[in-house]
């Protein structure tokens, strides 16, 4: 894994990146034409940078790899799920004002409780 860089996750690799993972992981469902989505990752970018070998922050394509977006039943973007030990444990949809705070909240939480 590169150090502070997001990671693209494909249907094929979604198990193995996130559900599989041994440290917490927070996947963005995104598309390229999606104005929020586009907002929203300077920050992740950030995020993974912070919290490097303390998690993950993946980066799901839905026009891409639609399988795990409609696994996880993915209606509107952005959505950002967070996962630890394989289970889904927290979500924000879209950006909310204090979007990068949401996130580390979240993160830091997923973390506590390890």
């Amino acid at each position: 894994m590169a150090a502070g860089k997001t990671i693209d996750v494909t249907d094929a690799d979604f198990g193995t990146q996130v559900l599989e993972s041994d440290v917490p992981v927070v996947v963005d469902f995104w598309a390229p034409w999606c104005g929020p989505c586009r907002m929203a990752a300077p920050v992740l970018e950030k995020i993974a940078d912070e919290y490097d070998g303390r998690a993950k922050i993946c980066k799901v394509n839905i026009d891409d790899e639609r399988q795990v977006a409609t696994q996880y039943g993915i209606m509107s973007i952005p959505t950002l799920f967070v996962f630890d030990d394989g289970q889904l444990v927290d979500q924000i949809t879209g950006i909310t004002p204090n979007f990068e705070a949401d996130v580390k909240k979240r993160l830091d939480a997923a973390l506590a409780a390890k």
